[in-house]
C-alpha cells in the first residue's frame, strides 16, 4: 500500500527518502520553497530550491547570498532517487504546488493555492496524485468567494466616491501578492497611487519577472505625507498602528481580505469598507481541487484542517489533518488576509 512521502517533522513537512523539507521553520540542510510569504519562507536553511519567478522575491526576503536553485514549472529535479517537479499553486507570483514521486507513488502538497482568477500569476493546474496535501485557511461552506472582477469594481467604485468627497483611499492588503493583484486591476485614471515600502519592495520583483503594474510612489518618497485627494495608498495591516498611518489629510480605509466576509473583522479593525478578496481557494475551490487530483488520501494542513477533513471522510476520502508548524506559532500577515 502506497504512502504519503511527506511527514511532519519539529523542523517542518518532510521527505525521508529524498531527505528534503519543504517550507521548514527549523534549521535543516535541503529546503523547498512552495513561495515567498514569511509563513513558508524563512532563512532557515543551507540550499533552497524554488520556482524561478521566487528567486527575486526569497533573496529580497531572506538575502542575496542564499544558495538558491530554481525550476521552471513542470520541469524535475530528482533528489535521491524522488523525482520534484513544481506545478502552479495560483497563490502569487512563483508559487508552487511540490510534486514528490517515488516508484510509482506520489504525493502533492500545494503551499498556499487560490483557484479564481489573478494575472499576476499562472493559474492553479490540478495535479494527480495519490496523496494530497492542501492548506485550508479557509476551508469552512461559509467562504465562499464572488468572482474578482466585481470585488475590482467594488475597489475602483469606492476611490471614485473618495475622490468625489475630496477624500484619499486608504487600503490596507498584504505588501507580496495582495498589493500586487489589486494594483494590476486598478482604474488607469487613479493618480497618484502611493504604496508603503514594503509594497514598493516587492513590485520591483514582479515587474522584474515582467508583470506590468501601474506607476507608483513610495509614501516616504512623499515625506510620509500622502494626503491627496483622490490618491489611493496602499499598505500592509502593520501600518494601521504605525506612524505611516498619520497623514495630514482626509481619508478613508479599506481592507483587502478574505476574512472581509466576516463583519466583525471589520469592526475589530476600525475599517470603513472591507472587500472579500482572497488569493486562498475558498470552501468550493478546495473541493473541486481534491477531486481533481483524484487522491484517495487528503491531509489539510494550515487551517480549518478538522472541518475539512471531516467533510472529505464523510465522501469516502481517507483523510485526517496534518500539523506543519510549532504548536502556537504565531500566525503569519498573510494569514490576516
Amino acid at each position: 500500500m502506497s504512502r504519503s512521502l511527506l511527514i511532519p517533522t519539529p523542523q517542518g513537512l518532510y521527505c525521508p527518502v529524498g531527505d528534503f523539507h519543504i517550507d521548514p521553520h527549523g534549521q535543516v540542510d535541503r529546503a523547498i520553497i512552495s513561495h515567498g510569504h514569511s509563513d513558508h519562507a524563512r532563512k532557515v536553511a543551507k540550499k533552497y530550491l524554488a520556482h524561478k519567478d521566487s528567486a527575486g522575491i526569497l533573496r529580497t526576503r531572506l538575502g542575496r547570498g542564499i544558495s538558491l536553485s530554481t525550476l521552471e514549472y513542470g520541469e524535475s529535479l530528482t533528489l535521491n532517487g524522488v523525482r520534484v517537479t513544481l506545478f502552479p499553486a495560483g497563490h502569487l507570483l512563483g508559487s508552487s504546488q511540490i510534486r514528490c514521486e517515488y516508484r510509482g507513488n506520489i504525493t502533492v502538497f500545494t503551499g498556499d493555492f487560490g483557484t479564481t482568477k489573478n494575472d499576476t500569476c499562472e493559474p492553479f493546474q490540478p495535479v494527480k496524485c495519490d496523496t494530497f496535501i492542501p492548506e485550508s485557511t479557509f476551508g469552512l461552506p461559509l467562504y465562499k468567494w464572488e468572482a474578482p472582477e466585481i470585488v475590482y469594481q467594488e475597489i475602483n467604485d469606492w476611490w471614485r466616491k473618495n475622490r468625489d468627497k475630496g477624500l484619499a483611499s486608504v487600503l490596507y492588503c498584504y505588501s507580496l501578492g495582495k498589493a500586487q493583484r489589486i494594483l494590476n486591476a486598478l482604474d488607469p485614471s487613479i493618480a497618484p497611487i502611493i504604496v508603503h515600502e514594503s509594497v514598493g519592495q516587492m513590485n520591483v520583483c514582479y515587474r522584474d519577472a515582467g508583470i506590468k503594474l501601474p506607476q507608483t510612489l513610495k509614501g516616504w518618497d512623499r515625506g510620509g505625507k500622502p494626503s491627496d485627494a483622490g490618491a489611493i495608498i496602499l499598505a500592509p495591516q502593520s501600518a494601521i498602528s504605525g506612524d505611516w498611518r498619520t497623514f495630514p489629510g482626509k481619508y478613508s480605509t479599506g481592507f483587502a481580505s478574505g476574512w472581509m466576509l466576516l463583519k466583525k473583522m471589520r469592526k475589530m479593525g476600525d475599517i470603513d469598507k472591507g472587500f472579500v478578496l482572497s488569493d486562498h481557494a475558498d470552501w468550493n475551490g478546495l473541493l473541486n481541487a481534491v477531486k481533481e487530483t483524484g487522491a484517495e488520501r487528503v491531509y489539510p494542513t494550515h487551517g480549518f484542517t478538522k472541518q475539512l477533513s471531516r467533510y472529505l471522510k464523510e465522501l469516502g476520502y481517507d483523510s485526517s489533518p496534518l500539523e506543519t508548524t510549532f504548536s502556537g506559532e504565531k500566525m503569519d500577515e498573510d494569514k490576516s488576509v
